[in-house]
C-alpha cells in the first residue's frame, strides 16, 4: 500500500459529512436553505435526525484523522502502516454512518471505537517514530 492511498482516504473522510447531510436533507420536510440550522431543528423524521448526527460526527472525526496521517508521514512511519490505518479508518467511518442511519447504536459504537483506534495508532506511531529519530 502506498502513501497516496492514505491521502485519498483523507479526501474521502473530508467528503463523508456531505454524504450524510445530503441524506438528512432528503429525509426530512422540504429543505430550506435560507435557514438550514433552524430547518434541521424542526425535523422530526428519525432518519433525518440520525443522518445529521452522522454528519456532525464525521466532521468531529476528520481533524484528528487528517492530523494523524500527516504527522505519521512527517515522522517517517512506514507508508504501508499509514495506508492500512487510513483505509481501515475510512471503512469504519462509512460503516459508522450506515449504522447511524440504520439505528444500530451498539454496532455503531463498536465501529467508532475501531476507527478512533486507527487515529490513536497513527498518532502514537508518529510520536514513537519522532522520539526514535530525535530523542528528548
Amino acid at each position: 500500500m502506498t502513501l497516496a492511498l492514505a491521502y485519498w482516504c483523507v479526501l474521502i473522510a473530508a467528503l463523508l459529512p456531505y454524504l450524510w447531510v445530503s441524506i438528512a436533507k432528503g429525509s426530512g420536510q422540504r429543505y430550506n436553505n435560507r435557514d438550514p440550522r433552524g430547518w434541521q431543528a424542526r425535523q422530526d423524521n428519525p432518519r433525518c435526525i440520525r443522518a445529521n448526527a452522522a454528519q456532525l460526527n464525521a466532521y468531529e472525526a476528520f481533524a484528528p484523522f487528517a492530523a494523524g496521517v500527516v504527522l505519521a508521514q512527517l515522522a517517517g512511519v512506514a507508508h504501508a502502516h499509514i495506508a492500512a490505518l487510513a483505509l481501515t479508518f475510512v471503512v469504519m467511518r462509512v460503516l459508522h454512518g450506515v449504522l447511524y442511519l440504520a439505528d444500530k447504536h451498539g454496532l455503531r459504537s463498536l465501529v467508532w471505537v475501531v476507527g478512533y483506534g486507527c487515529v490513536i495508532a497513527l498518532l502514537v506511531l508518529a510520536a514513537l517514530k519522532a522520539a526514535a529519530i530525535a530523542p528528548v
